[in-house]
């Protein structure tokens, strides 16, 4: 689970990269704008991405211990 999130984290900071294709044949701040508009977006969209890596992981770590106390031997 871990991997696949590392790997959904990294294509989608990757895929920021670069002029996007609405910027292109703009020029001066109009350029600018467009590209640092573009890192905001993509800076959100990775922030929404680790924060359901947080919340997936939270789920997985609580089911595992309710899994845990559930199963455990009792005391005699």
């Amino acid at each position: 689970m871990q991997i696949l999130f590392l790997i959904l984290v990294i294509v989608g900071a990757t895929s920021g990269s670069g002029t996007p294709e609405e910027c292109r044949g703009l020029t001066g701040n109009d350029l600018e704008l467009c590209e640092d508009a573009g890192d905001v977006g993509t800076t959100i969209g990775v922030g929404l991405m680790i924060g359901l890596w947080v919340a997936v992981d939270f789920i997985l770590a609580l089911t595992y211990l309710i899994y845990r106390l559930a199963s455990r031997q009792p005391r005699d």
